[in-house]
């Protein structure tokens, strides 16, 4: 499945990193078109592109069969039923070769983030995870951690050191905030995953809001600003 349509903000200065942000459910790169236009336009950020991918229109199970872009089929929204792994691995492939189309612009994967919200957010965790290249960091937002009792045997040698930015909403009724901090204690104790801290980049830097919804805030926004500053900085 490969992802011919995407949308692209150019860097405002010399472009020296890029970052590949995926939309959520039923909506598709134009949704966050403002906010990264806001973002490359900001004096510590004006040297990152912005990729936002749009995902392939398919049917949705759990939307009744309604067919909208989506990264994968959802059969249901408490996961139930299972997962349809063969449309995420697909969607993980169709997103490794964004990645090296970069690289091959002459972008190192060192320079390169995954992003995205809720399914988008689902789909960037896992291909980071599980990616061959290095990335300079993975964002999601508001996501779920899919294919978990597959990800030991799929995910890089290095992938409990990656760099992630996790934001969740604690009155998130969709992608649930307790799931978010089931997969959190997943990582960090079963997978033995490291917790970013005291400055470092490396591992999972988990970020939880008060009052939020299935939805982003200044407050996130303003705490992924400062990550990215830190896991591409201008150089």
């Amino acid at each position: 499945m490969a992802l011919s349509e995407f949308l692209v903000v150019p860097a405002s200065s010399e472009h020296t990193a890029t970052v590949i942000f995926l939309h959520g459910l039923n909506t598709t790169g134009y949704a966050w078109q403002e906010m990264v236009s806001t973002f490359a336009s900001e004096a510590p950020l004006t040297h990152i592109k912005w990729v936002l991918p749009h995902a392939p229109q398919m049917p949705v199970t759990a939307k009744d069969g309604a067919t909208m872009h989506s990264w994968y089929d959802i059969f249901d929204w408490d996961y139930k039923l299972g997962e349809d792994e063969q449309g995420i691995l697909a969607s993980s492939v169709s997103l490794g070769e964004i990645i090296r189309d970069e690289v091959e612009s002459g972008i190192p994967p060192n320079r390169i983030v995954l992003g995205g919200f809720s399914q988008g957010g689902a789909m960037s965790l896992l291909t980071g995870l599980i990616s061959e290249w290095k990335l300079a960091g993975i964002v999601n937002l508001s996501g779920r951690l899919v294919m978990r009792d597959k990800l030991e045997s799929m995910m890089a040698e290095d992938a409990r050191s990656r760099p992630i930015f996790w934001g969740h909403g604690q009155q998130d009724v969709l992608v649930k905030y307790a799931w978010a901090e089931d997969a959190f204690r997943f990582l960090q104790h079963d997978l033995t995953f490291r917790a970013a801290k005291n400055g470092d980049i490396k591992g999972i830097e988990f970020h939880s809001y008060k009052g939020l919804a299935h939805a982003t805030s200044d407050e996130e926004l303003n705490d992924l600003r400062i990550w990215l500053q830190r896991v591409v900085p201008q150089c």
